[in-house]
């Protein structure tokens, strides 16, 4: 309103310009058309007068002359005028074109102006349906408390009438009878106790006894799938491997899983045969390396080098490249061993990787596969096959998987950063699929997106597993070490 007040008072300042000019214009036309009337009526009163002395002819010219100073002169000042005059439409015309333009500018202000009002009118109402979903949630938490109170104040009363009795009953004293018959009874429960404690102690022996034969059994049961599963994987990897030079079937190394006459473990099998049978970090010196600390897992008759382990999501596994090739974290709760150290692990021998799963319900699931890792070179490529396991597979066999960070991406199949985007280091083939070395989410989670780049099992056509914990352990792949 004040902008269009302002265009009012310029074009109405320039109209009353225009009006003078005009008037101005009409007053010089008027003197020029009345000054020959003026000279002809002097020169025709002289004549009929007859009178050379009152006014002579030279007199007439002085007028006329004068009169042409005159009209020079308000000529020149009509000139000046109208140069002033048109100086000051060209300010004016330079006014009006800067408050045009001012005028668009504003415009365009004000249609984002409007635009931001839209946009904060439409963010007022979901905060005002956020408010109204917040009040009900408050209602109703303000409900359960109120009935907590009652529950409280119930409970209260309850404590108190229990306390008036036990109030009465100390104050009731009993008789000498009373007494002797209650020692009595005292004893016999004393002497019940008692019997009920060797029961109990005798159960106990018998099922410690017990739980020690399931442990054999199982233990003997594990021994026997091993060996069936080997037996069934050599008579598979000979049918299924007619070219030798292009997949050859496993060749046992003799350095794998023995104690070396030194005194140095090359790995926590090794440790099993020299005679130790706690789970714990021991410190082992493979073939061609240096000595470091490992986590050894003694199960089924035997002891796992434990390579990885994740249980609660206390250690962050989205590390650098240098990170995963050297090992992070602690041997005793969640860590990475480390590629170099596993490299030089599996440099003596064949060994089986053994992954065991457990999911948010407490299932507990583990699969097997006879593996090849490459060394730097290669940039520690895997390469599986599956022996055994109780989930679906989900990880490519007989394919040659190069591992990945973020800040080193080495999947050229792909556009995108598989580390990058789903977060941890791990054997890439494509992303979305298993990444065990993932975030860690808990099902509270409910954003999508975390949920993709958590802590997951996923077969190719199957379903995401949500995992709560996971190891990856490996073992020589030879019999001899089960017995």
């Amino acid at each position: 309103p004040q902008s269009s007040h302002t265009a009012k008072t310029i074009r109405g300042k320039s109209l009353c310009i225009l009006n003078t000019q005009r008037e101005n214009m009409k007053l010089i036309l008027v003197l020029l058309f009345m000054a020959p009337l003026g000279l002809s009526a002097d020169y025709f009163s002289a004549d009929s007068a007859g009178s050379p002395e009152t006014k002579s002819r030279f007199a007439m010219l002085d007028d006329v002359r004068i009169l042409a100073n005159g009209l020079l002169q308000l000529g020149h000042g009509l000139k000046d005028f109208v140069h002033k005059t048109k100086g000051q439409m060209n300010d004016i015309f330079q006014k009006l074109y800067i408050f045009d333009r001012s005028f668009y500018e504003l415009s365009l202000q004000t249609s984002e102006i409007k635009e931001e009002e839209e946009q904060l009118r439409q963010t007022t109402a979901r905060l005002q349906i956020n408010n109204e979903e917040i009040k009900n949630l408050s209602q109703e938490m303000n409900l359960k408390i109120e009935d907590l109170i009652q529950n409280k104040i119930q409970l209260q009363e309850k404590v108190w009438g229990l306390e008036d009795k036990v109030t009465k009953l100390a104050i009731i004293q009993p008789l000498m009878q009373e007494t002797k018959e209650i020692s009595s009874l005292k004893a016999f429960v004393e002497q019940q106790d008692n019997n009920i404690k060797q029961l109990l102690k005798i159960v106990e022996d018998q099922h410690l006894q017990l739980n020690r034969q399931h442990n054999q059994i199982m233990e003997l049961e594990d021994k026997l799938n091993h060996i069936e599963f080997q037996e069934l994987t050599e008579n598979s990897f000979t049918e299924e491997q007619p070219e030798p030079e292009t997949n050859p079937i496993p060749v046992l190394k003799a350095t794998a899983g023995r104690y070396r006459s030194d005194g140095a473990a090359p790995d926590c099998t090794a440790l099993y045969h020299s005679g130790e049978r706690f789970s714990g970090v021991y410190t082992i010196k493979p073939n061609g390396s240096e000595a470091f600390d490992v986590y050894c897992e003694m199960k089924f008759g035997t002891s796992w080098t434990v390579i990885q382990k994740r249980v609660d999501g206390s250690l962050d596994f989205n590390q650098t490249w240098d990170a995963y090739t050297k090992g992070f974290g602690d041997l005793n709760e969640e860590f990475w061993l480390g590629l170099n150290k596993t490299y030089s692990i599996t440099t003596q021998g064949d060994y089986i990787l053994r992954i065991e799963l457990q999911d948010w319900r407490g299932n507990k699931r583990h699969i097997e596969y006879l593996f090849s890792l490459g060394g730097p070179d290669t940039n520690y490529t895997l390469q599986l096959s599956r022996i055994s396991g109780s989930i679906p597979n989900a990880l490519p066999e007989q394919t040659e998987l190069q591992f990945s960070t973020a800040d080193r991406d080495v999947d050229t199949k792909h556009d995108s950063n598989c580390p990058e985007n789903f977060l941890g280091g791990w054997w890439h083939s494509e992303c979305e699929e298993t990444n065990l070395n993932g975030k860690y989410v808990t099902p509270r989670s409910r954003v999508r997106p975390d949920r993709r780049k958590g802590l997951y099992w996923k077969p190719k056509k199957g379903r995401y597993y949500l995992l709560k914990s996971t190891k990856i352990m490996i073992h020589p792949m030879d019999l001899k070490s089960f017995d």
